[in-house]
């Protein structure tokens, strides 16, 4: 064993008895690097990574490797989901030096962190253009023994190039820049398949969450158009899990037929948000996108929960040391499973002989129910019955394989994802279920990686690593969304304390927010988390949660501190509008009109409906069901029973008692 023993990480955990001598991220390992006169080899993934897994089973695993890798370097694995800040600072390096990236990534260091060298997977074996691992080692030693000087100069170079920031705009995104925005996005819509960009396909989640909110504005006339359109690409074909649930993180080609397996507890959650809320806008597939949303929910809580309530990250795309084993059926084996119903199933889920993946197959809606009913000749009812329990089945018969890996450790950032959609589902869709779990979530994470306003950014049987910028921000902006579904202020209390670290630990005096806060480690630069990609920045939640905090607090500094974020991330919305579609989203709900909502029980459950009734980003609301306002909360103090208040920046209209006058406000100010 290594090093690696002494961590938690599942990734690392991984690499403990790899004959190669890994260092964890830390001082050690570059005073090793400095005393022993060695260049130092970073090597960061993750432990869902497809990719990462052969690397390593090719070369780490490898004893002649190994012993190239000990003798020439000092050897650093970091899981990125650990230190998103170090993966973002050499992620950088890498995209620099060669114009792409990816995991694992591969860079080589000064003794003092500075990179000089860098790429991502390298194979056993030169392959396809790509130099063998062995050759890229010998090569990079040889550098770094005989042409030091020039390393060292093309290491300070790029560590200059790194650090340079993307200057502040002079303004905010105004309506006229969210609009252009919109239709630059319009333009690059994939008008054939859904979705945005080409293979390998990604959701892109902020994006449409922009296109969401954006949804039923004159000026955003294709905004619902490509929202539903993409959510249907993706629910009927092969990024959604039709027998367990749930969302792979990509699919490797444009027509989103056929996942890379692995799936990723931010995916799940930014999805289960968006398919909740589009079953919400007028349209013929709302129940279907509900159910899509319950799905995903249901496949957390019964595979991504710990006991105690934490949500774990991620499982892998691997079982049995084959990528999709565990998701995908030969047609003997579909036949066997479904029985008398898979003529039908086989038609409904396009099962072939040939299949689609490797000689099987991954399921996919390939007719609708009512087409499958009229070509069977048998009524949508009991085409559907007949589909329900060949899913049934093959679910029982899948969880009987070996399941993939499991990275069972809790990341802050991504609970604050999940515990928004959660608390959302728990009222929206009136499962007590999801907000039991969302009660518990948060009861857990801020005992176990909250303390005193202050986040750690990840848990496994422990709490572990200062939080990020983004870890603050999205969990503050899940218990401001529990407090909304709850009414209970303790979540609100614990929001307005996250906010405060934000402030006081994150600030940029020259301009917005730093990733990683003030007492942080010291890296070779202090980075910053801005874009949008693939889920939102730690700046936009930012963003949204200081935006909330103003709304129910009436403290108008936080709402220009907000604007300042607005103000440096500007740029990046203007000229690469998908990498700031969160940012978009929270900048367009801003423009539409921000409006506090207040309302006071008991008697007033059908006013609450009301709220929860509609998408209401713009809108922040104060919940008293017991009738009595609790002064922790302002926009709470010296309200009645029984009433619902609509205001902007504290200036209340007419309380109402009656919800149709509610829905009348709320439509009338912008709130739906």
């Amino acid at each position: 064993m290594n090093r690696l023993a002494n961590e938690t990480s599942p990734y690392l955990l991984q690499h403990a008895d790899n004959p190669v001598d890994w260092y964890p991220w830390g001082d050690e390992a570059f005073e090793e690097a400095a005393a022993s006169n060695k260049a130092v080899l970073l090597s960061v993934g993750y432990s869902s990574c497809h990719w990462c897994h052969v690397m390593a089973h090719e070369s780490f695993e490898d004893p002649a490797t190994a012993r190239l890798m000990n003798d020439w370097f000092v050897n650093v694995k970091v899981d990125r989901e650990e230190r998103p800040d170090v993966d973002g600072i050499y992620m950088t390096a890498v995209q620099a030096m060669t114009g792409r990236g990816g995991w694992p990534m591969t860079v080589w260091l000064t003794p003092d962190g500075k990179p000089f060298f860098a790429g991502t997977y390298f194979p056993k074996d030169d392959h396809h253009g790509l130099p063998s691992f062995t050759r890229v080692l010998a090569a990079v030693n040889e550098a770094w023994q005989q042409r030091r000087s020039d390393a060292v100069r093309q290491a300070e170079e790029l560590t200059v190039a790194i650090g340079r920031r993307i200057p502040p705009a002079e303004s905010a995104p105004a309506m006229e820049d969210v609009i252009a925005a919109y239709t630059s996005l319009a333009s690059t819509f994939d008008d054939d398949h859904a979705g945005f960009g080409g293979a390998p396909k990604f959701p892109q989640e902020p994006v449409l969450e922009f296109l969401l909110r954006v949804s039923g504005h004159s000026w955003a006339p294709r905004a619902r158009e490509m929202l539903l359109a993409s959510l249907r690409a993706m629910a009927v074909g092969g990024l959604y899990d039709h027998v367990g649930g749930g969302f792979a993180r990509y699919t490797v080609d444009r027509e989103w037929t056929i996942p890379h397996f692995e799936k990723m507890l931010y995916d799940n959650a930014l999805l289960a948000h968006l398919y909740l809320w589009a079953s919400r806008l007028p349209g013929p597939e709302s129940g279907r996108f509900e159910q899509i949303a319950r799905s995903t929910l249901d496949y957390v809580l019964r595979d991504m929960t710990h006991p105690e309530g934490g949500w774990y990250s991620a499982e892998d795309a691997d079982s049995e040391g084959v990528e999709g084993r565990f998701y995908v059926f030969t047609k003997s084996e579909f036949d066997e499973i479904v029985g008398d119903d898979a003529a039908l199933a086989r038609a409904y889920f396009g099962v072939s002989e040939e299949g689609n993946f490797e000689g099987s197959n991954h399921l996919q809606e390939a007719v609708p129910i009512s087409l499958l009913a009229l070509q069977h000749d048998l009524s949508a009812e009991n085409a559907a019955a007949a589909i329900a329990r060949a899913r049934r089945r093959l679910f029982d018969a899948r969880q009987a394989r070996v399941r993939p890996g499991l990275d069972d450790k809790v990341i802050t950032a991504w609970n604050g994802l999940m515990l928004r959609a959660m608390s959302e589902g728990g009222i929206a869709l009136g499962d007590e279920r999801y907000l039991s779990a969302a009660v518990a979530n948060a009861r857990f994470v801020t005992t176990e990686l909250i303390e005193d306003g202050r986040a750690l950014r990840s848990w496994r049987d422990q709490g572990r690593g200062a939080g990020f910028l983004d870890d603050h921000a999205a969990y503050a902006v899940g218990l401001y969304t529990l407090y909304q579904a709850s009414g209970d202020v303790e979540w609100f209390e614990h929001a307005e304390r996250l906010v405060e670290s934000i402030i006081e630990h994150f600030w940029d005096p020259d301009a917005g927010l730093f990733q990683t806060p003030s007492d942080g480690d010291e890296l070779i630069v202090r980075p910053k988390d801005q874009m949008d990609n693939p889920s939102p920045s730690g700046a936009s939640l930012a963003v949204e949660a200081l935006q909330w905090s103003a709304m129910y607090t009436g403290n108008t500094d936080r709402h220009a501190l907000a604007d300042q974020i607005r103000l440096e991330s500007a740029r990046i919305a203007e000229g690469y509008p998908s990498a700031a579609g969160y940012l978009l989203a929270v900048s367009a709900s801003q423009l539409a009109g921000l409006r506090e909502v207040a309302i006071i029980g008991p008697g007033s459950e059908a006013l609450f409906e009301v709220f929860w009734s509609e998408y209401r980003p713009q809108a922040v609301l104060a919940y008293a069901p017991d009738g009595r306002p609790d002064p922790r909360v302002p926009l709470l103090r010296d309200r009645e029973p029984g009433l619902a208040y609509v205001c902007e920046h504290f200036a209340c209209r007419l309380p109402v008692d009656d919800p149709a006058e509610l829905s009348r406000q709320l439509d009338e100010t912008g709130g739906a």
